[in-house]
């Protein structure tokens, strides 16, 4: 059975996106915190930004999310959705 994404919801799609990039950024504050603990001044500076990065990456992914999702609502009402199959399956 196909099924196809006709539209996607643009706030709630982008706060969903905006926490996975949250959480995927935290993998950066590991690597900056010990930047700033253990280096030196350059270092330090660079282990800041690494810190902040989640707040950053969450800022740009949910400002870009908001335009994708725009745009894909805008393109799929013209050519369409992404289409995918679906089938029924037991457990």
């Amino acid at each position: 059975m196909k099924k196809q994404v006709t539209r996607i919801s643009i706030l709630q799609s982008s706060k969903i996106v905006t926490a996975l990039y949250v959480l995927m950024g935290f993998i950066y504050t590991l690597i900056g915190i010990p930047m700033m603990i253990f280096g030196g001044t350059q270092v330090r500076l660079i282990g800041i930004f690494y810190t902040l990065a989640p707040i950053i990456i969450a800022v740009f992914g949910f400002v870009f999310f908001v335009i994708f999702a725009a745009i894909y609502n805008y393109l799929a009402q013209w050519l369409g959705g992404i289409e995918f199959e679906l089938k029924d399956i037991d457990y």
